[in-house]
Formats: structure tokens, C-alpha cells, sequence
């Protein structure tokens, strides 16, 4: 696998957060791997911030750290003692590295370490590349006693003061005058400002580097555009844009009209100044040093794949990546399966829904949707009863997808009568607090601990004791709830939404609000 790419990209990796912004950022790694040609490097393990039991029980299979220490950061210092503890746990729990494997070269930093005859005891603890002591080693399987190179791409070289895009095609570079006189990073020919593109740039709000397409729409003077899809772009539109110095780029839009979800079923278009387009590609794709390092944090702020595409088939390539390349363990999908068959017998076999209720940090910082935990639950039961209506709606067809490759419609809402009134509601909740969650069952709600049996522990073994590996598990059940709700400040929701996508279901059947 690795002898089949021209060889290594690292990234400095932020461990102090949780699975869902860790997953987003490994799905970017592996995007740049590929635009690059080169074999992945992805931590070994993560952090899980919790035990469902007692620490100590939890680290009798894990090994158990004060995630500041670990980390290097004082986020937790103030909570107690037991609060500031994590359990490293291996990547692989996380999500199926083996079927990864099968479409994109990916090793841990640990499977680099011993390719180089080091000692994987040296991985660091926050995720940081050690550009000292990993090239300190030979790879086993070469003739060649040297070290590993490295190059280092600056934090501020990724994307400051430009667009970093994917690749730049040839009929762009054409066009635009790209050219590599003075080496091997290229630069554009300097082109006239015409009155079009004076004005597209007056129409960029502030803070931002592109437009949205409905803005390029009332721009350019067609805010009728009569083309339904992306496929051509409206290719007048499309026409006009680039003789003006402007070119169509594709991203996604979230679920929720927000980039906080970092969700890939919402393909959007958008347009920028061919001027401010930089290619990871055609920037690094030169490197010869046998590892390229992405420096720092370059995950905030930042849509899917933090970087737009220059072509919809590029974009379609990585959202089929998120989508289907990206799978659950066996262990999750099977359990989540069996979990959602005990929802439909607890609703007497009829459509459940289901609801994401963020507490935890989000309460202490203000962030939850209502001040109370009783006045976030009646939020809650509200958005669910609109939720039943829109499946006694659904019921009757037809079915529609999310605007994703390979997608076809989940036929549960045509198969199962739409939910009743009295029906109880799955919640995924991080509460532990024992009063509140009577209060959750007593106004209906079924928990996770209220489905799961001691065979099933038994089953799926020691990690489901860890709170970010029970979440997995119940985002993999949530993602077969005929109706689900959620706050699109969580990642856990943009996790849902993707698995629904995959899974086929109505886009109608979820909201995320902000």
C-alpha cells in the first residue's frame, strides 16, 4: 500500500477534541492523501472523555490519563479530579480502519513508527508530529540507510490570504495564464479588472472570500437560472464567470445552512476570483521529501475536506468518501441494528423518532437551546410532534434522497404505520444527572440504557463502558429513527445527518437547528 504512493502525509492532530470533530479531521487527512498521492498518517488512538461506571473500572481495560496533562491544554482544570481523566483507546474502535484500507492508503502513526524501526512508545500524547524523533529511524523494507525527509507546509502557507482548492484542471490554468517560470509553485497572469468583476467583488460580504450562488445569480443578471442541477453549472453563467476572471467551485452547504455540522449531503455552488485559487495539488504535489507535514490547526472555520473543489466529480469523490468509505465497526452497525428493532416493538411496531439533546459542556457554557433541562425537553417533544406530521405526510410517498452519490431511498416510512401520539421518543443524551433522566422517562423518553442487555455488553465487550464509543453507537441507532432532531451547534448531529444520508433517508425526516 505504501510503495503505491510517492509517500507520506502527517498532520498535527488535535486530540483534545472530541470523536466528531476528530473524525472530520482524519476525513480531511485522508482527502489530502489522496489529492497528494501519498499514503495517510492518522493518530493511533483518541481520547474517550468518560466512563459509564467508575474510572477504575474503565481503566482496568483502557489506559486512563488527565486528558490536560495528555493534551497539553488547562480546558478541564477547574472540574475535579475524576472529570479531567481520559481513556486512550485505539482509532480502530472508532471506525472500520480495515475497510478504509480497502479504498485509501492509511496507516497509523504507530504501523510508521515500526516501518521505520522505531519505538511506537513515542507516539506523542496530543497528536503533534515529532519532527525529530519520528525521522530518526530507516524504513525496514528499503535498501537505503537514509532517514526520512521531511517538508513542512506552515500553518499560514494552507490557506492564508488565499482559496485553497483541491486542484487547479488544465482548461483553468489555460485560461488564467498559470505559470511555473520561477519554480515549481506556479502564479497567475496578471489579467484586467472588468466591470462584471468589479462588481462580483463589491457583492463578497465582509469576511468572506466567496460568493454564494444565488448571490452570482443577481449579479450576473440571471437570477432565473433555469438549471436545476450542477452538472453544467448553467453554463452561460458558467461562461460569463470565467471571462471575467471568476471561476465555479463546489463545497456543501450543511444540513442547516451552517458549516458547523461539517455534514456532506448538502452540495452547494459557489463562485471566487480565479486570482485567489491555489491548489493543494499543484502547490505540494511537487514535494519530493519523503513526508509532508501539514503544521498546526486548520479545521475551524473550515468547510468538509477543509478545502472547496474545482470539479463536481471531485466533490462527488469525497462525499461518496465520507458516505461509504468511512464505515462503522461491524460491532456498532450490528448493535445499533438490534437496537433499533427494540424502538419499533416498544412503538408497537410503528415509525420512532428519535432526538439529540446536548448537555453536558454545553449547559455549564450556555450553549444548550433552552435554559432549563425541562424547558430543552419540552423543545424537544415540540419539534417531534411536527416531526409525526411530517411522517403521517412521508407515509403516502414519494420518497426523496439527500443530493448524495449512490443514494436510494429507505422504504421503512412507506413499510411502517407513521407514529401514534402516546408513542415514547429515543433520546441520546450525555445528562447523567439521575433526576433528570427520571424526568426524561417520565415524559416518555426511552434512553439508551433502557434498550441495551447484558448480552449485549457482553457482545460488543469492554468499550461500550466508554461514553464516546456509546455514542457512536447511538448516532449509528439515530440514523434509523424515522424522524430525527438535534442542535446543529453539536458535531454529534452532523455525524447523524450523514449516516441517515448513507442509509437513504428523506431529508425531511431530520432538522437541525441552530
Amino acid at each position: 500500500m505504501v510503495s503505491q504512493t510517492k509517500g507520506f502525509y502527517a498532520r498535527d492532530y488535535s486530540l483534545w477534541l472530541g470523536w466528531n470533530n476528530m473524525r472530520y479531521i482524519i476525513e480531511a487527512a485522508v482527502l489530502h492523501g489522496r489529492i497528494l498521492n501519498r499514503t495517510t498518517i492518522i493518530p493511533s488512538y483518541v481520547y474517550a472523555r468518560a466512563c459509564e461506571f467508575d474510572n477504575s473500572v474503565c481503566a482496568a481495560y483502557a489506559t486512563m490519563v488527565n486528558r490536560g496533562d495528555a493534551t497539553g491544554t488547562d480546558e478541564w482544570r477547574e472540574l475535579p479530579i475524576e472529570e479531567q481523566m481520559a481513556w486512550r483507546i485505539p482509532v480502530s474502535l472508532m471506525f472500520n480502519l480495515t475497510y478504509l484500507r480497502e479504498t485509501h492508503a492509511v496507516i497509523t502513526v504507530s504501523d510508521y513508527l515500526r516501518l521505520h524501526n522505531i519505538s511506537a512508545d513515542i507516539e506523542t500524547t496530543d497528536g503533534h508530529w515529532d519532527s525529530d524523533l519520528y525521522h530518526r529511524g530507516v524504513n525496514i523494507f528499503s535498501n537505503s540507510k537514509v532517514e526520512p525527509s521531511l517538508y513542512v507546509i506552515k500553518n499560514e502557507g494552507y490557506d492564508a490570504g488565499i482559496i485553497r482548492v483541491d486542484q487547479l484542471p488544465q482548461t483553468m490554468r489555460e485560461r488564467g495564464g498559470w505559470n511555473t517560470t520561477h519554480g515549481q509553485v506556479g502564479s497567475w497572469a496578471i489579467t484586467e479588472e472588468t466591470h462584471l468583476s468589479k462588481a462580483l467583488y463589491d457583492a463578497i460580504t465582509s469576511g468572506e472570500s466567496v460568493l454564494d450562488w444565488d448571490t452570482v445569480l443577481v449579479v450576473v443578471g440571471d437570477d432565473k437560472d433555469p438549471i436545476e442541477t450542477e452538472s453544467s453549472s448553467g453554463d452561460g453563467i458558467r461562461s460569463t464567470l470565467e471571462e471575467n476572471g471568476w471561476e465555479v467551485l463546489y463545497t456543501y452547504g450543511g444540513v442547516c445552512g451552517s458549516a458547523l455540522t461539517k455534514d456532506v449531503v448538502v452540495p452547494i455552488r459557489q463562485a471566487a476570483p480565479r486570482s485567489q485559487l491555489r491548489g493543494l495539488y499543484d502547490d505540494f504535489g511537487f514535494i519530493e521529501q519523503d513526508v509532508l507535514l501539514l503544521q498546526g490547526e486548520v479545521h475551524l472555520g473550515r468547510n468538509p475536506g477543509s478545502l472547496r473543489f474545482t470539479t463536481l466529480e471531485s466533490r462527488e469523490r469525497y462525499t461518496q468518501t465520507v458516505l461509504y468509505d468511512f464505515r462503522l465497526t461491524d460491532s456498532v452497525i450490528e448493535l445499533a441494528d438490534q437496537l433499533s428493532t427494540r424502538m419499533v416493538k416498544a412503538v408497537g411496531g410503528r415509525m420512532w423518532m428519535g432526538a439529540h439533546m446536548r448537555r453536558g459542556d454545553f449547559a455549564t457554557l450556555k450553549w444548550s437551546m433552552e435554559p432549563s433541562f425541562e424547558a430543552h425537553l419540552a423543545r424537544i417533544k415540540r419539534h417531534l410532534r411536527d416531526g409525526r406530521d411530517i411522517l403521517h405526510f412521508v407515509h403516502h410517498g414519494p420518497l426523496y434522497t439527500y443530493k448524495v452519490p449512490l443514494g436510494q431511498p429507505d422504504r421503512t416510512p412507506l413499510l411502517l404505520d407513521p407514529p401514534a401520539d402516546h408513542d415514547r421518543f429515543y433520546i441520546a443524551t450525555d445528562e447523567r444527572d439521575p433526576t433528570n433522566l427520571a424526568y426524561l422517562r417520565d415524559q416518555g423518553a426511552v434512553l439508551i440504557s433502557d434498550l441495551l442487555t447484558i448480552d449485549d455488553r457482553r457482545t460488543f465487550g469492554w468499550p461500550l463502558m466508554l461514553t464516546d464509543v456509546l455514542s457512536v453507537v447511538e448516532q449509528a441507532t439515530l440514523a434509523h429513527a424515522a424522524y430525527f432532531y438535534a442542535h446543529a451547534h453539536s458535531s454529534v448531529a452532523g455525524g447523524v445527518v450523514n449516516l441517515r444520508a448513507s442509509h437513504g433517508a428523506d431529508p425531511r425526516t431530520a432538522l437541525l437547528e441552530i
